[in-house]
């Protein structure tokens, strides 16, 4: 890596560092990002100069072998103006890492979950947004070790520690992981960073020693079987030591590999040679030995672990492995990120980072208990889209989902009040499908509620189960509200027919068996009880029981007919207006020459008649079948009018009449059905309410 003094005069010599790995064309393209950089040179709030710390990024990423528009890109994250003359490509990454760094990170204690979630929201946009965001973070971390500014530094540590390090880890960017993971050790357990490396200090030149004998000896053996190979030591990171002492409640002296060497072989059969030798040499330690060749890791891995008794009688592990897969595991997917000549890009990438689509490799760092290690074992990833609230905090949403999902994500009533939506600033459509890393902004009205199209499965605009079931509910919520007002004015008129309108709610309703009152006057406004099994309560509970008239019943009359108080043998016909059941409480009125025509006490027409022409009525032993008319509200689909009609012959209902009417993806219908009571009405409104589509049904 480039040391970087004095920025300004620094920049030719940093741009001819990189000259080996890049075009001419490329060198003078990263050049006008690094120029444009030195024009907005300032302090970043971690004290360190913006274009020093652009430059140090920009060579991290060299180092990593990434492409020039990305080395351009990291140059201008810092820059509050990015310019348009280097392209839609560079500009597209660096608004990427923007938002990428927009993210607000949870501080809970699923903190970490949630910003392996937020990691999600780059990786599937463009890799190389997260290769520079890693590039950023190491390079801000590595200037503020050490320095006074301890909040920042401890923020920093904490974020790298418990997001990028495991990151760069399941990328497979071991170098850039390591150091992540060493100095954010450093900052957060400084005693015991400071204790080991005082350890490793210690025995420092022992183990030189000893790896330069183990080295010799394998060199050695590796020539005289004619084998080209490279061998050297492997460094052994403080965080890696620390760990593997809490994961196998070890002492340092127990580590057996803080002596290591790296075996690097041109093809994968010389690596199986290779092994065969080492464990000539050496005693091979029972069960110290990994075969990450025939079978990688979940991030593509690939490499031979072996641990031996080397000389001295001291434990030692060897890795192998080719040239290529040393390249890879070193730099991860950012070794594979190239353009070949004309500026195309190597899809070999595509093919490297299918496991990243999977992410698979999660398990080892998650709760298997969590919501978040289940769904990776069930591979959903690739149905979720991850999108961003105002204020920076992700919400993940099922493939496909729209504003109006989103709105009820967040909130129920903001689902309820949404009217509009905003997407990275520009309103569209509620039915719009959200792409993973946009902002979404709901724009609501102060009070209302959904709309019955949200329910129609071909407008699109409702696709999760979550906002699908919020309307549903609000709807019947509705419907809950007319049948508690309903009942409540029943109620209040029998209450006043009996002289007993100051009478207690809260003990009615505890009689009828109902913890609230709300559900009581809900029931009653559904037609669950009759007038006559209220004036009952309210007689029994009455001081001085009134008396009531006696009820004549001719010998002649027959099962379903209506009785007339205190009148033998009358003639009487049911309302068509409101086409009264049993056992609906009912008024008989007199007609000129047609008899005693049987209306619902409740039905609008009672009130525009003479009061002088009115008598009490009650049922006789209802055992016929009664036309009632209902009506059903539902969204219009193919299949619909079939579907209800199979439920009214499951319950053996004789329809008589029908008519529906579509409009605007709405269907209003309408049935005249014969029921023997109310009971089988109530059953068969809910059966119908359970079809596919409907939103109301109830009677006329």
């Amino acid at each position: 890596m480039v040391t970087v003094t004095t920025p300004r005069e620094s920049l030719s010599l940093w741009l001819e560092s990189l000259s080996p790995g890049y075009s001419r064309q490329e060198i003078e393209f990263i050049r006008r990002a690094a120029q444009h950089a030195a024009g907005e040179d300032s302090l970043l709030a971690s004290g360190e100069g913006a274009l020093s710390h652009a430059l140090l990024t920009a060579s991290i990423l060299a180092e990593m072998h990434l492409d020039y528009e990305a080395v351009a890109a990291s140059l201008l994250l810092h820059c509050k103006d990015i310019g348009q003359d280097l392209g839609e490509g560079v500009e597209s990454l660096v608004e990427g890492v923007m938002r990428f760094s927009s993210v607000e990170l949870a501080e809970t204690e699923k903190g970490e979950l949630e910003g392996l979630r937020k990691m999600l929201l780059a990786i599937v946009q463009d890799i190389r947004v997260v290769l520079i965001k890693l590039a950023d973070q190491l390079q801000m971390l590595r200037y503020l070790v050490g320095r006074e500014n301890f909040d920042m530094r401890l923020k920093a540590a904490i974020e790298t520690r418990d997001i990028y390090a495991p990151l760069a880890n399941r990328l497979g960017i071991w170098q850039i992981k390591w150091e992540l993971e060493d100095l954010s050790f450093r900052v957060l357990e400084p005693e015991i960073y400071r204790k080991i490396a005082g350890l490793l200090d210690e025995k420092r030149s022992d183990r030189e020693k000893f790896i330069e004998t183990a080295i010799s000896e394998l060199k050695g053996a590796l020539d005289a079987a004619g084998i080209r190979g490279e061998v050297s030591g492997r460094p052994k990171h403080i965080y890696s030591i620390y760990k593997k002492m809490q994961r196998k409640n070890l002492v340092f002296d127990a580590i057996y590999d803080v002596r290591a060497i790296r075996v690097l072989v041109d093809d994968v059969k010389d690596c199986y040679v290779v092994l065969s030798m080492v464990h000539d040499i050496w005693t091979p330690i029972p069960g110290e030995f990994d075969d990450y060749i025939a079978k990688p890791k979940d991030n593509g891995y690939s490499s031979l672990h072996s641990g031996v008794i080397g000389p001295e009688g001291k434990a030692l592990e060897v890795q192998i492995r080719t040239f290529d897969m040393h390249q890879a595991s070193e730099m991860g997917v950012a070794a594979h990120w190239r353009y070949k000549e004309g500026g195309k890009r190597d899809f070999r990438f595509e093919e490297k980072i299918v496991w990243l689509r999977k992410l698979m490799g999660w398990r080892d760092e998650l709760s298997e208990s969590s919501n978040l290690a289940q769904e990776i074992r069930n591979g959903l990833f690739q149905d979720t889209v991850y999108v961003l609230t105002p204020q920076g905090k992700v919400v993940d949403l099922p493939g496909g989902a729209t504003p109006v999902d989103f709105a009820y994500h967040v909130h129920t009533e903001l689902g309820h009040r949404c009217r509009g939506a905003k997407v990275d600033g520009a309103i569209v459509p509620l039915n719009t499908a959200l792409k993973t890393g946009q902002r979404v902004e709901i724009i609501s009205a102060k009070q209302g509620g959904p709309s019955l199209d949200w329910l129609n499965p071909e407008q699109g605009f409702a696709k999760s189960s979550r906002a699908r079931t919020k309307i549903r509910q609000w709807f019947n919520s509705r419907n809950i509200e007319a049948s508690v007002a309903q009942g409540r004015l029943l109620l209040e008129k029998e209450l006043k027919r009996s002289g007993r309108s100051g009478y207690s709610l809260e003990k009615m309703a505890d009689h009828f068996k109902f913890a609230k009152v709300e559900d009581f006057l809900a029931e009653l406004g559904r037609g669950g009880f009759t007038s006559r099994q209220i004036q009952s309560f309210l007689r029994e509970d009455a001081p001085e029981p009134e008396k009531l008239p006696v009820m004549k019943r001719s010998a002649s009359q027959k099962s379903g007919e209506v009785l007339i108080v205190g009148v033998d043998k009358l003639l009487t016909l049911l309302a068509k207006c409101c086409k009264p059941v049993p056992p609906d409480e009912i008024v008989g009125f007199v007609t000129r020459g047609r008899g005693v025509m049987i209306h619902r006490r409740s039905c609008s027409n009672v009130a525009n008649l003479d009061e002088a022409r009115l008598l009490d009525a009650q049922w006789g032993i209802a055992e016929g079948k009664f036309p009632v008319e209902v009506v059903i509200e539902a969204s219009d689909r193919q299949g619909l009018l079939r579907d209800i009609s199979d439920v009214l012959s499951r319950e053996r209902v004789n329809v008589t009449a029908t008519r529906t009417l579509s409009r605007k993806d709405r269907a209003d219908m309408r049935f005249t059905l014969e029921v023997s009571d109310l009971g089988q009405l109530r059953k068969v409104l809910g059966l119908i309410l359970d079809v596919p589509g409907v939103v109301h049904a109830g009677r006329r």
